[in-house]
């Protein structure tokens, strides 16, 4: 469904493009800008997530500048195969690459060692920059790390490799249960946390914590706000599973 938003964004800019060039007139370097910013514009109003905007407001003008470098068609089929490989899934709605911090790292060893917990899993893992170090931190701590795309579940893997406490697994996340571990952690999207929050309390044990970074999950008020000091200003929300016969909202 994202692909078709995407190529309706960029044809509807396009046309309103090509259209007020017909009664106005603009040099191509003016017509770009428009292009992208009307694809951008489209882009909200169809409630694309915000990580597609940037991709609209660059993709014409970055098309326009590598026809002018006359480069091989390789170097393009190149290209697009390390793209298909980082970004796997992201046209059909998947989350895109986000790297955590080593702050965030950090922190959550932290939390890991308050909590003494003993398995953690790490949804969508990307090119370990969590598990890897948390692992060092940790090295009691049992870590499944998930990552879906296979460029970044390469790089997580062949980092990882002499950590034996750490699993990195290529899985789609919502064909895989929760329910194993003491503690979870995501860097995902705003656009899919409604869906990661009903996993969560419909599969994480009783007691278990759930910390997702930077994006808070709708209608469940985080037991913790965790703010830390790295550029990005990170927050982390910690989510308890509530004990059974308690009551419905955090334990």
């Amino acid at each position: 469904m994202q692909w078709l938003k995407v190529l309706a964004c960029q044809a509807a800019a396009l046309v309103l493009t090509a259209s007020l060039n017909r009664y106005w007139p603009q040099p191509l370097g003016w017509l770009l800008l428009i292009q992208a910013g009307a694809a951008g514009v489209f882009s909200r109003l169809l409630r694309q997530p915000k990580w597609w905007l940037p991709i609209h407001l660059v993709f014409l003008p970055a098309l326009v500048l590598a026809t002018t470098l006359q480069l091989s068609p390789v170097w393009y089929l190149a290209g697009f195969l390390v793209m298909l490989l980082v970004f796997w899934g992201t046209f059909r709605g998947d989350v895109p690459l986000f790297l955590s911090s080593p702050a965030v790292a950090l922190a959550l060893a932290d939390i890991a060692k308050t909590e003494g917990a003993k398995t953690c899993v790490e949804i969508g893992a990307g090119v370990g920059s969590v598990a890897l170090p948390l692992a060092r931190q940790c090295p009691k701590l049992r870590i499944a790390a998930w990552e879906r795309a296979p460029l970044p579940w390469l790089l997580a893997r062949w980092r990882c490799r002499h950590q034996s406490n750490v699993a990195v697994q290529r899985l789609n996340l919502w064909q895989q249960s929760v329910a194993e571990y003491d503690l979870g952690y995501a860097f995902l999207s705003p656009a899919v946390m409604i869906q990661i929050g009903g996993k969560v309390r419909a599969e994480m044990r009783p007691g278990s914590l759930f910390v997702s970074s930077s994006f808070p999950i709708p209608d469940w008020p985080p037991e913790t706000v965790v703010e830390l000091s790295d550029p990005r200003r990170t927050r982390l929300y910690c989510y308890r599973l509530p004990e059974l016969g308690g009551p419905g909202g955090v334990k």
